[in-house]
């Protein structure tokens, strides 16, 4: 089963891997017994995703993404396995969403001759308000 993640970017459900465990907090004797908490691992190196959308996940400062550019997700918000499994794939399709398009590199321009003017006229106001702030001479 393949992961839709962007319109022609699919991760495949193989290259991750799951594994249950209890889940911590609050939850009463449910939480006790049953190991409803996943891990889930994605080796964003190994993956089939394409070497551009590796690059920029791996470039992401992110704490889920281990040295080895390991992606881990831990998933514990549901009590039941299987929703907290859907809810580790999603923030993972997120994840990768987020780095699917490449960003737009920046054009530098150069300022318009009327914000140069208004930036300029703005500057000299705000030397006449401040020099009126000196000392004030008696005329006597």
């Amino acid at each position: 089963m393949m992961l839709a993640v962007a319109p022609l970017l699919c991760v495949d459900e193989r290259e991750v891997e799951f594994s249950a465990m209890r889940a911590q907090g609050a939850g009463g004797q449910n939480v006790n017994k049953v190991s409803s908490a996943v891990h889930l691992r994605f080796d964003v190196p190994a993956s089939s995703l394409p070497e551009p959308v590796k690059e920029r996940l791996l470039a992401l400062r992110d704490t889920r993404i281990t040295q080895e550019g390991v992606v881990v997700i831990k998933a514990q918000q549901f009590r039941s396995q299987e929703q907290n499994r859907a809810d580790a794939l999603a923030r993972l399709n997120a994840l990768v969403q987020s780095v699917a398009m490449a960003p737009r590199t920046r054009r530098a321009t150069k300022p318009t001759y009327g914000s140069q003017q208004r930036r300029l006229a703005g500057k000299s106001q705000r030397g006449e308000t401040k020099a009126l702030r000196g000392r004030v001479r008696g005329g006597d």
